[in-house]
């Protein structure tokens, strides 16, 4: 398939695309609380039942506090306000969220597709800057990398998939957009990431 001589939609995760690496704050986490280093990032890979745990919450038909005394029970520590305490690490990523700004006003269609921890931590003035359609897992009931989710967010930019491009931070978030058409890009830093979409949109970012 012939590659588009530009795109004319940009669609992005939040939580370390537009904020610094979830897994560093993590680790953060972990340190504070005197764990190792990757027993939370290890058990949402590993273990089965924190897994479980994890696709309510993104769904959202497992409650926050539901999520935060049996996570906590899993983790062994204290279950109050554990979500804010297990992202307090993380902070804007402000290249990146300047360059989804540039883009709009250059007049790429730009959305968010992302992965809930709960719908009530996202600054919505901040989202409406941004954006030009929102998806949010838990407000959709279904989260990556479900195929769904993506062609809701292209629908809430008004595009086809095939005329987008989606950032994630997680590789395995990016093949159901690949399959639909889109183009996609591997966020692991912002410099890298704003280059290659300056030359997908054909636009500046900076």
């Amino acid at each position: 398939m012939t590659e588009p001589t530009h795109y004319r939609g940009l669609l992005v995760d939040w939580g370390g695309v537009m904020t610094t690496n979830l897994f560093d704050s993590f680790r953060a986490f972990c340190e504070q609380e005197g764990l190792s280093a990757d027993a939370v990032g290890g058990r949402f890979r590993s273990d089965p039942a924190s897994r479980e745990l994890l696709v309510g919450l993104e769904t959202g038909t497992l409650a926050e506090p539901d999520f935060e005394q049996r996570f906590a029970t899993i983790l062994g520590v204290a279950p109050t306000g554990l979500i804010d305490r297990m992202f307090a690490g993380g902070r804007p990523d402000h290249a990146m969220q300047d360059a989804v700004r540039h883009a709009r006003a250059a007049g790429v269609r730009t959305g968010l597709i992302s992965n809930s921890w709960g719908t009530s931590r996202y600054d919505r003035t901040l989202l409406g800057q941004l954006f030009d359609g929102v998806v949010i897992s838990g407000e959709v009931g279904m989260r990556k990398p479900t195929p769904a989710i993506y062609e809701l967010g292209a629908e809430a930019i008004g595009l086809e998939p095939g005329a987008c491009v989606f950032v994630d931070d997680l590789a395995f978030n990016l093949a159901p957009a690949r399959g639909l058409g889109m183009a996609t890009v591997h966020h692991v830093e912002s410099g890298q990431t704003i280059t290659e979409l300056e030359r997908l949109l054909a636009v500046d970012l900076r």
